[in-house]
């Protein structure tokens, strides 16, 4: 598929390569260059305060492993309820 490039460098991505990668507006995308060819890679990105109360959860998750807390669910149900908080 063709694609032209335009005014301030830009391009549209052919809709049946959107539709297939299931990417809409306002998605972001990794834009990579390498041995002559542009690579486009859908990404998500994740806010900073989300990021660090994930790191904290896990930080705080391995101290208790190595404190020897080793919770156990009954079901996968179980957990997933547990890390949801209910």
């Amino acid at each position: 598929m063709l694609a032209e490039l335009r005014a301030k460098s830009q391009i549209t991505i052919p809709k049946e390569i959107v539709d297939r990668l299931g990417i809409a507006e306002g998605d972001k995308l990794e834009v990579t260059e390498k041995d002559g060819a542009i690579y486009l890679m859908p990404v998500v990105v994740y806010p900073k305060k989300y990021l660090d109360e994930l790191r904290g959860e896990i930080l705080d998750a391995k101290a208790k492993i190595a404190a020897g807390e080793r919770p156990v669910f009954d079901s996968v149900d179980a957990l997933f309820s547990k890390l949801e908080g209910n």
